[in-house]
């Protein structure tokens, strides 16, 4: 055990048993329905709107369970509603309870990474499942390689690698992987990238280098040291230093327009802004790629790459679907996924300009005919597979629409419903899989991902329309 610094105080999770204004302690409730009474009322009356973490403690004071929320009063709030005494985790935990307790995060992420450094510090009892589960996630920073990667894991490298966590829902954390890589800006791919080759240079980035969400490491457009320092930034964000990451990119920002580096202050300005606004961001749930748990990303993509006879295994894939308003109307949605999973920063809607009437083959050619034309016009990067919601019919479109513009078309797949059929260019019968396979699974996923959003817009027009807007 390393020795202890005698200058620094320990951190201690202090409360009251009837609050933070230091009164005698009441007894202990008789009853689980008096611990409901008090706390409920403790929440309502001294528990902030705000992000952070909320705490059970026993009568001694020891921590019992912690969570984060992202409305600490809402979130604990939940927990004395009638329904949550008919849940039997939620019975286990109010009967040992004596007191609930708060401490705010200034954002969602903040509170997310301050729970998981609590839960596993201080160990409580009724997180026990994340002590003891070896398949949470965790965030991991390589440490082997030129260009460190942040990934998320259920499998830690151990040595090779800095590992945050583990955390108690992978949604929230992808969530805020996302929005620390429009900062940050780090790679999240598997390639095994050297500063010194200079072969790199002649590699294409994927999308999230032209959206400005990496630096692109992969063609050398990044020395390695800034890339590295843009990972200790990160590292120190982390570890709960965003105070003094502020400070340093102030202090360098300033340097920066001394110096008449304009470019160089306005990113750091940008990064600067961008972390100020984290808390913004809005619910890491809702807004983060959603795990799948019949899907296998990893297994899927390889999948396809075998059915399908691709080079290599793919990373991006785009699925467009079709909804109609009113049945004169006509919207499309454009969904993309990265690695196997939804990428929200690249979805895209369409209201179908040039058809009348219902017409879903014309639609499908005149979505993937825009879509196209602008990834071309601004030599942006395709995506490996293009996925389209139908059969043998809306294949044919999406493919008459690469014809008329002159443009080589990435692999173009279809998938029609009911017999789940994969309909490839070229080959006069469709593919069968096994309803088992994961790379049809994978397909079946982008494929109702596309459905729900094109679904989402239809519905959203359709109240605009209702309501006169």
């Amino acid at each position: 055990m390393a020795d202890e610094d005698p200058s620094v105080k320990p951190v201690l999770i202090e409360s009251t048993p009837d609050g933070d204004d230091g009164a005698a302690a009441q007894p202990l409730p008789k009853t689980q329905g008096e611990f409901f009474a008090r706390a409920a009322e403790k929440v309502r009356s001294k528990f902030p709107a705000t992000s952070g973490i909320y705490l059970f403690q026993d009568q001694a004071g020891r921590v019992l369970y912690v969570g984060k929320a992202k409305n600490l009063r809402a979130r604990a709030g939940s927990y004395f509603l009638k329904a949550a005494a008919d849940d039997s985790r939620t019975r286990d935990l109010v009967r040992e309870a004596y007191d609930i307790d708060f401490l705010e995060a200034e954002s969602e992420v903040d509170a997310l990474l301050m729970e998981s450094r609590l839960v596993k510090d201080i160990q409580p009892k009724f997180n026990k499942e994340l002590r003891d589960d070896k398949t949470f996630p965790y965030l991991q920073i390589t440490t082997h390689e030129d260009f460190p990667r942040v990934e998320i894991t259920r499998e830690p490298r151990g040595s090779a690698a800095k590992l945050y966590g583990p955390f108690t829902s992978v949604g929230a954390l992808r969530g805020a992987l996302q929005a620390l890589q429009k900062i940050f800006k780090f790679r999240t791919c598997s390639l095994d990238i050297e500063a010194d080759d200079e072969r790199w240079r002649w590699f294409r980035p994927c999308l999230l280098a032209s959206i400005d969400q990496c630096t692109a490491p992969c063609n050398l457009r990044v020395s390695k040291e800034d890339y590295r320092r843009d990972i200790q930034r990160l590292k120190t964000f982390l570890e709960g230093g965003k105070t003094r990451l502020l400070k340093e990119l102030r202090d360098e920002m300033q340097a920066a327009a001394a110096e008449l580096r304009y470019e160089k202050a306005a990113r750091l300005r940008n990064e600067i802004k961008l972390l100020e606004r984290l808390d913004e961001r809005g619910d890491l749930e809702e807004n983060a790629q959603p795990e799948v748990f019949y899907v296998d990303p990893k297994k899927g993509l390889a999948g396809l790459q075998k059915v399908l006879k691709l080079p290599k295994q793919p990373r991006t894939i785009e699925g467009v679907d079709i909804a109609h308003l009113g049945g004169n109307e006509t919207v499309a949605s454009l969904v993309q996924f990265l690695d196997g999973l939804p990428f929200k920063p690249g979805y895209r809607r369409y209201r179908i300009r040039e058809v009348e009437g219902i017409d879903d083959f014309a639609s499908i050619r005149e979505v993937v005919a825009r879509r196209f034309k602008r990834l071309s016009d601004e030599d942006a990067v395709f995506p490996d597979i293009l996925l389209v919601d139908g059969g043998k019919g809306q294949l044919g479109k999406a493919m008459e629409a690469f014809s008329v513009l002159g443009i080589e078309p990435p692999t173009v797949i279809s998938l029609a419903k009911k017999e789940e059929l994969i309909y490839v260019p070229g080959r006069s019968e469709p593919l069968r899989l096994s309803r088992n396979a994961f790379a049809l699974r994978l397909l079946q996923y982008v494929r109702d991902e596309s459905h729900r959003f094109a679904q989402h817009y239809h519905h959203l027009l359709r109240k605009k329309r209702t309501l006169g807007e």
